[in-house]
C-alpha cells in the first residue's frame, strides 16, 4: 500500500478511481489531511461512513509511532523519538519561537557522513527515509501546533529545517519530492513558503546544483565547520573528496541562481576551529563573492557522549565573532535550544 503522502495530485485521483470511487474523493481526503490536519476518519463527515475506514486503511498506514517526547525550554522545545515501521528510529525537534513554530526533521535514519563531533554521524547510516516518513514528521508537528500542545496556545507550523538526522543531498530525489509537497498550496500540500524552509548539507556539490535546478527557492545551509582543508578533512571526512573551494563555489552559484542568501553553519569547538586566524580565513573565503550572498551561523558545540571536544570559551567565541564582523561578514550566534534533552544540533542519536 502506498501512503497518501507519497502520491502526487494526479496519482491520488488515479488511486481512488482504482478503488471504484469518484475522483472527487481524492480532493476530499487531501482537504482533511492538509487543511484540517485530520487523519481521524471519524471527522471526515463529508465522506460516507462506510468509505472512511477503507480510505484510512488503504492510504494512511501508520509509518511513524511515537516512542518518547522530551521537553525543554519551559516546554517550548519538544524532541520526539519515532519508531519507523521497520523498527528503525529517528528524531525530530519542534521549537516555538516568538512569531513562529519551527520543526527540525530527519531525512535518514542515522547518517553516513561520519563527522566525529556529531552524535548522528557517529552512529552510522541505517537507511534513507521515504517521502511519507519525512512528511509525516511535518504532519504530526503541524497537528501539535494546531492543538496548542506548545506553551502559548494553538499556533501554525511555519518553518521546516532539514537539519535533523541524515544528509539531505544523499537522499535528494525523496527530499525534493518532500519539498514539493511542503510547498504545494493546500489542499494539495502543506502550503508552506519555500522561504521558510532550510535544507542543510555537509557539502555534496551535486545535490546543491540539483537543488538550484529544482526552482524551489529554499534556504541552503552549508555545514562548513572549518575554513582550511586540513582541519575540515578531520571534522567532515567528505571534504577529502569535495574540498572547501568546490563547496563554496557551489554555494555561491546557488545564491546567484536563486537570489537566496546562503547560511554557513560553523560549530565552534574549543581549541580546534575557534582560533581568531581561522575567523579571518573564513571571512577571506566568503568575501571573495562579495558580502551580501552569505550569512555565518555560529553554533556553540553541543556535547555528545564520549566526545573529546567541547564548546569554545565565551571570550574566544566573542573574538571569533568580532573578527568576522570586522571583515563585514554577517554573523549570528545560534540560540542553542534543547541541549539538555540532547535535542540540539549534532545531538540527535535516538538514544
Amino acid at each position: 500500500m502506498t501512503h497518501w503522502l507519497e502520491l502526487s495530485k494526479a496519482e491520488r485521483v488515479d488511486a481512488v478511481i482504482a478503488l471504484g470511487l469518484p475522483k472527487f474523493r481524492a480532493a476530499q481526503l487531501s482537504t482533511h489531511l492538509f487543511e484540517h490536519l485530520s487523519d481521524d476518519p471519524d471527522t471526515w463527515t463529508d465522506i460516507p461512513k462506510s468509505l472512511r475506514a477503507q480510505l484510512a486503511e488503504q492510504f494512511l498506514s501508520p509509518l511513524l509511532s511515537e516512542v518518547t517526547a522530551l521537553r525543554a525550554d519551559r516546554g517550548k522545545t519538544v524532541k520526539t523519538l519515532w519508531r519507523l515501521s521497520d523498527g528503525n528510529l529517528i528524531e525530530s525537534v519542534l521549537m516555538r519561537y516568538p512569531g513562529r513554530d519551527t520543526l527540525c526533521i530527519s531525512c535518514q535514519a542515522g547518517c553516513g557522513m561520519a563527522c566525529p563531533f556529531c552524535a548522528t554521524g557517529q552512529g552510522g547510516l541505517q537507511r534513507a527515509l521515504t517521502v511519507a516518513e519525512m512528511a509525516l514528521q511535518v504532519f504530526r508537528a503541524a497537528q501539535a501546533c494546531a492543538r496548542g500542545d506548545l506553551p502559548g496556545g494553538p499556533g501554525r507550523l511555519s518553518h521546516v529545517v532539514f537539519m535533523g538526522m541524515g544528509e539531505p543531498m544523499a537522499n535528494f530525489p525523496r527530499v525534493l519530492a518532500t519539498l514539493k509537497l511542503l510547498t504545494a498550496p493546500t489542499p494539495d500540500g502543506f502550503g508552506l513558503s519555500a522561504r521558510n524552509i532550510t535544507v542543510s548539507t555537509v557539502g555534496l556539490v551535486s545535490g546543491i546544483k540539483r537543488l538550484a535546478d529544482s526552482g524551489i527557492p529554499v534556504t541552503l545551509a552549508i555545514s562548513l565547520h572549518a575554513p582550511d582543508d586540513a582541519l575540515r578533512n578531520e571534522l567532515c571526512p567528505i571534504n577529502k573528496r569535495i574540498p572547501i573551494a568546490e563547496v563554496i563555489a557551489a554555494a555561491h552559484d546557488y545564491f546567484q541562481r536563486t537570489g537566496r542568501r546562503v547560511s554557513i553553519e560553523y560549530a565552534l569547538i574549543r581549541d580546534i576551529n575557534d582560533q581568531a586566524w581561522r575567523a579571518e580565513r573564513l571571512a577571506n573565503i566568503l568575501n571573495q563573492g562579495g558580502h551580501a550572498w552569505v550569512h555565518v551561523n555560529l553554533i556553540p558545540l553541543n556535547p555528545t557522549p564520549g566526545s573529546k571536544w567541547t564548546a569554545s570559551r565565551p571570550d574566544v567565541e566573542a573574538e571569533f565573532i568580532r573578527r568576522l564582523e570586522r571583515a563585514h561578514v554577517t554573523v549570528t550566534l545560534r540560540d542553542t535550544r534543547g541541549s539538555d534533552i540532547d535535542g540540539a544540533c549534532g545531538q540527535l542519536a535516538t538514544s
